[in-house]
């Protein structure tokens, strides 16, 4: 069920625990009268909107809570387009209780999860994929999830749908005009170059949506390779400190070890693995089919061969994403080969290239400036928008319709035009309280 938007909500919208600063925000047709309940300074239902004023919290008897900031905005020049009142304690839980308490027992209502950001969606502060990209923003993990989720913020996915959507719009309205009024010599509309158009505009969207999945998500790499090929080592060079045993005597890793990194502003979980051998020793055989397992389930391979030693045979691997490395190449060569990048984990050569090829093999499909797809709701639309679009480019021009408004629905659904409650409902579910 949608919220009550005649209600008015409250709740602690910073994260749990003792910190500097804690905050507790009300937005609804009541919020500067329930502020100014507790709040001693300047009452906020005079004060003008986006300013600081200091002053005093008090309970309902007046005793003193806390000194505090009030931060006031009058609907609609606010985040959810209602009135709103932050007030600024001291990040104090025993204050943060105190304070929502009071306000919850003068009238307010807990805010649910998301809540904030619903009314924002609710009274047209926002559209559907910008609310998504709020949650973006807040779970961004590294520098590119970050930059794809202010895309999403400041509309520039929605403006790329809507440019697809109104095309089809458009040929729609010539479709409908050409069937209604053929006495009229309506012209002809090139209808299959505007559907084939708008084909490739989605294709082009959806071949970022692995690229957008690891940079919201995350990707696995797994090392691989023989016993002291030097996996341990590269390990702890990507991350920048030792977090794996390192010794010169084989089998030291035994079971697999994670590690989680960031590298060119992509999040990883690194997995060093057991070297991969035949071996009579069922402690480690397990190893060996636990590394492989891991391997095959990772999202990018990195198979080390040690290149100051003769060169084994590799082991069975998705070779398809999978990147060979030389390691050891601060000694002396024992083999080269144009297949493998040489890395020393000693040294540091190779390990900034090395970099650069995960994070483009990882990202292929997605260049850096555009805008990515990275949510699971805007894939599954665009890719039922792009059957529906299959279905009327084939289609005689007369019965097209039917199947370019399906598609206009099924884009539209992205930025929330004419989605029912349940799509609402899982896009906030997952929202924290207070945002």
């Amino acid at each position: 069920m949608l919220p009550d938007l005649s209600d008015t909500i409250a709740a602690v919208a910073t994260p749990p625990g003792v910190g500097g600063v804690g905050v507790v925000r009300l937005s609804g047709p009541r919020a500067l009268e329930l502020a100014a309940r507790f709040w001693r300074g300047r009452d906020p239902r005079q004060s003008p909107g986006g300013r600081f004023w200091h002053g005093w919290l008090v309970d309902e008897r007046g005793e003193k809570i806390d000194e505090a900031l009030l931060l006031v905005f009058h609907a609609p020049r606010s985040y959810t387009g209602e009135d709103v009142a932050e007030l600024q304690t001291h990040g104090s839980p025993a204050v943060l209780r105190k304070l929502l308490g009071q306000l919850l027992a003068a009238g307010a209502r807990a805010a649910a999860p998301g809540e904030f950001t619903l009314r924002a969606y609710l009274n047209g502060r926002l559209d559907l994929a910008q609310a998504e990209s709020v949650l973006a923003l807040v779970e961004a993990e590294g520098e590119t999830a970050r930059r794809q989720a202010m895309r999403g913020l400041t509309r520039e996915l929605s403006r790329r749908i809507g440019a697809i959507n109104q095309s089809l719009l458009d040929l729609l309205a010539h479709i409908q005009a050409l069937l209604d009024y053929p006495e009229e010599g309506v012209e002809p509309h090139q209808a299959r170059k505007t559907i084939s158009g708008a084909l490739a505009a989605i294709d082009h969207l959806l071949a970022t949506a692995p690229a957008g999945r690891v940079v919201r998500s995350g990707a696995r790499l797994a090392l691989v390779g023989a016993p002291n090929a030097g996996k341990s080592s590269l390990l702890n060079a990507l991350l920048g400190y030792e977090r794996a045993l390192v010794h010169h005597q084989p089998g030291t890793t035994r079971d697999y070890l994670e590690a989680p990194l960031e590298i060119e502003g992509v999040p990883l979980v690194a997995v060093d693995t057991a070297g991969v051998r035949q071996t009579s020793d069922p402690v480690e055989a397990a190893g060996v089919e636990k590394a492989l397992a891991t391997a095959a389930a990772a999202d990018l391979i990195l198979y080390l061969a040690d290149v100051s030693a003769p060169l084994p045979t590799p082991p069975d691997l998705p070779w398809e994403r999978t990147i060979k490395v030389a390691s050891k190449a601060d000694l002396e060569l024992a083999w080269e080969s144009d297949e493998y990048l040489p890395v020393s984990a000693r040294s540091g050569a190779g390990i900034a290239e090395l970099k650069n090829l995960i994070k483009d093999r990882l990202l292929a499909g997605a260049e850096e400036g555009e805008v990515w797809v990275t949510s699971e709701r805007h894939r599954r639309a665009l890719e039922e928008t792009r059957g529906f679009l299959e279905e009327a480019l084939y289609a005689p021009e007369d019965l097209m319709g039917m199947s370019l408004e399906a598609a206009s629905r099924s884009l539209a659904a992205i930025t929330g035009v004419d989605v029912g409650e349940e799509v609402i409902a899982r896009v906030f579910a997952n929202f924290c309280v207070g945002k």
